[in-house]
């Protein structure tokens, strides 16, 4: 049992949980598993899953009018790395195969 296709994620940083759909290897192109983890649960495992940026956009100061944004919020945000979202998962599914989700239809 192994992920092959981490189909999408999304971080609820509020309740700092994460909600994932994968697709095992034995699972074909109409099947989907849908799960929502506590992110505690990855620190557990040694997986930092969250990471802090202010890098999201990569441009040259010259490409904006300083007009265009708000600069009042300076605030990072979270982005979570795929590669090692999938090494968790995997890892995580393997020790708690109980918790494994179901196979759904899409």
């Amino acid at each position: 049992m192994e992920i092959q296709e981490l189909v999408s994620y999304y971080l609820y940083e509020d309740t700092k949980r994460v909600e994932v759909s994968f697709r095992l290897t034995t699972d074909s192109e109409d099947e989907i598993r849908n799960d929502v983890i506590n992110l505690d649960e990855s620190k557990e495992f040694g997986y930092e899953l969250i990471q802090e940026s202010t890098d999201f956009f990569n441009f040259d100061d010259d490409d904006f009018d300083d007009d265009d944004f708000d600069d009042d919020d300076d605030s990072d945000f979270q982005t979570i790395d795929e590669d090692i979202l999938l090494s968790f998962l995997n890892e995580y599914y393997i020790v708690y195969t109980e918790k494994l989700p179901k196979v759904e239809l899409i």
